[in-house]
């Protein structure tokens, strides 16, 4: 079979396949296998976007918790926490499934822990961290 004109993947195409079969099947009916029938492809070809199962499921929840309102910290630390602590839990809410994925812990997802900007920098020290370098 000759290769399409147009590719038939991408790596948003994967990982919003991916959600949708754990959202509605768990994590353990994810497989690579799974999520190649229901794109249409053999899964071969989703290991030419990723190259295991577990990369793909950390790219989801990267998208999950850059869904997360960080925004309200740089008006207020207790302000920003209530909206963090309310857009954490909907995003969570959304996907339940990840759930297990999402506590292997924040220190493998960047996006959980943005670079201090100025204004964070200014309650930082405030709520107990200490000051960053300039």
């Amino acid at each position: 079979m000759p290769r399409p004109s147009t590719p038939l993947l991408s790596r948003d195409r994967i990982r919003a396949g991916a959600l949708a079969v754990v959202d509605s099947a768990g994590l353990a009916g994810l497989s690579m296998r799974r999520l190649a029938a229901e794109l249409g492809v053999q899964a071969p070809s989703l290991y030419t976007h990723y190259k295991t199962k577990d990369e793909l499921l950390q790219d989801i929840a990267d998208d999950i918790m850059a869904t997360v309102d960080t925004s309200a910290f740089a008006l207020d630390w207790r302000a920003g926490l209530r909206v963090w602590a309310r857009s954490y839990r909907a995003a969570l809410a959304a996907h339940p499934n990840m759930v297990p994925v999402l506590a292997t812990g924040p220190a493998r997802r960047e996006v959980s822990s943005p670079a201090p900007t100025p204004s964070t920098a200014a309650w930082s020290p405030r709520a107990g961290h200490p000051a960053t370098p300039p």
